[in-house]
């Protein structure tokens, strides 16, 4: 295969800039601020308690708290909609158990 002269110019430029794009492009640290954990049953339950243990697990290992806040009712719905309606920044996470994947399945 032969590559035209330009073909070649432009794919060793592309070649030599990659490591100094790839250095300026870094991730910033997750999480920088607390995260919430969304649970849409009531507190004192097992999934109200396996929230609060991840979350502590979670804050030891990251650095940064892990909020559980427990919005019951509708079958889950309420705490759903207000991951829904959060920023998707990855700071609102939602824990639901297998009974709210299942009749989750319509929405």
């Amino acid at each position: 295969m032969i590559l035209p002269r330009r073909e070649f110019l432009r794919l060793a430029a592309g070649a030599a800039a990659f490591p100094a794009i790839s250095g300026v492009a870094r991730a910033q640290t997750y999480p920088s601020r607390p995260v919430r954990i969304m649970v849409g049953l009531a507190s004192g339950g097992t999934t109200d308690i396996v929230a609060r243990l991840m979350g502590q697990w979670l804050s030891e290992r990251l650095g940064q708290p892990f909020v559980v806040e427990n919005r019951p009712g509708a079958g889950s719905g309420i705490a759903t909609q207000a991951v829904v309606n959060a920023p998707p920044d990855g700071y609102t996470l939602l824990l639901v158990n297998g009974a709210n994947a299942i009749k989750r399945g319509a929405l």
